[in-house]
């Protein structure tokens, strides 16, 4: 591990083979914890290239505990985090609305490590249980249309790393995997990054692994579609900038960021009950309509924001969360 280290240190990158073999070992074998942390602050300072993202995925995808829904068709709605944005939970409020919509989500998720909150972090102060029994979750995908499934559940290597990951306090290329290594394999994706280079990278793996996906980069740093400036927007065979809502809603920074546990979780209900903010559901539509557009692409981002627009002024999405709570 030390030499590996001393060669991340020197700028050098790992083959595909090397970064596999590498995850596998920091994953099996009982390493000092000092080492651990050098060896992700190495990555992280010379940067994740993507033979070694590819390495990262393969070895996380053979570790973890694989699940499966049977042929039907599934998104999850995930990004990497990372942007010190601080902005209200959307990907996790874009899953329950279109999962509330019809479009079933099975959505991959964690703690907040270098944010205020995770999606882990806001569902279970919702009441939500985590769960990685195979028959509780094909129920609940049966019965909401949506399945949350707690990265460390399924990640023995997550879960080892996170005190570690915590203790830092900074992104890592754990990161970066997140929305590569959702155990359930989804056929389409909604997920973002907060570096363009990072989400040219995802462009060229999930182009692999989906049937439809979109990988969004805020050019002003935001790893999902804010209209707070433009958005460079990837999909398996789009390349697109998306400048502006189709509703023309003026968005105002201060209306979409975050906060605590509480404060989150209390923007979660608010956008979900109809209450939102129009910047909140500016926001929502905007990353709802391309979530439809992987089950739909013969539908338009217009078509498919209104409709999306509308619903969440109709405030049905809440009682998802209610059904899922009780």
């Amino acid at each position: 591990m030390k030499k590996t280290i001393e060669q991340l240190i020197a700028g050098e990158h790992l083959s595909k083979t090397e970064a596999k073999e590498q995850l596998l070992r920091l994953s099996t074998e009982q390493l000092p914890q000092e080492q651990l942390a050098a060896f992700l602050v190495a990555m992280q300072a010379k940067g994740v290239q993507l033979d070694e993202l590819q390495g990262f995925q393969e070895a996380l995808l053979e570790m973890c505990l694989p699940i499966d829904f049977g042929t039907r068709h599934y998104i999850d709605v995930c990004g990497t985090g990372g942007d010190g944005k601080d902005t209200f939970n959307i990907s996790t409020t874009t899953a329950f609305v279109l999962a509330s919509m019809g479009y079933p989500v099975v959505k991959h998720g964690n703690y907040g490590v270098s944010s205020l909150c995770g999606s882990s972090n806001v569902l279970e102060y919702l009441g939500l249980t985590f769960s990685a029994d195979t028959e509780t979750l094909k129920r609940q995908l049966d019965e909401h249309q949506l399945v949350f499934l707690h990265a460390p559940l399924f990640h023995p290597a997550l879960k080892k790393m996170a005190p570690i990951r915590k203790s830092l306090g900074i992104p890592t290329f754990f990161n970066e995997l997140g929305p590569l290594v959702n155990p359930a394999r989804p056929h389409f994706q909604l997920t973002g990054t907060y570096r363009l280079g990072l989400a040219r990278f995802y462009q060229h793996i999930l182009a692999q692994h989906r049937e439809a996906f979109y990988v969004l980069h805020g050019l002003n740093g935001y790893d999902e579609l804010t209209f707070d400036g433009a958005t460079r927007v990837f999909g398996k065979n789009e390349d697109l900038v998306l400048q502006s809502a189709p509703n023309q809603t003026k968005i105002q920074t201060q209306q979409f960021t975050g906060g605590d546990i509480a404060t989150s979780a209390r923007i979660l209900v608010e956008v979900l009950s109809g209450k939102g903010n129009a910047t909140q559901n500016t926001i929502i539509a905007g990353n709802v309509a391309l979530g439809i557009r992987c089950f739909e692409p013969a539908t338009s981002f217009e078509s498919a924001f209104h409709n999306a627009y509308e619903h969440l002024l109709a405030g049905t999405s809440i009682q998802l969360l209610n059904t899922m709570q009780s």
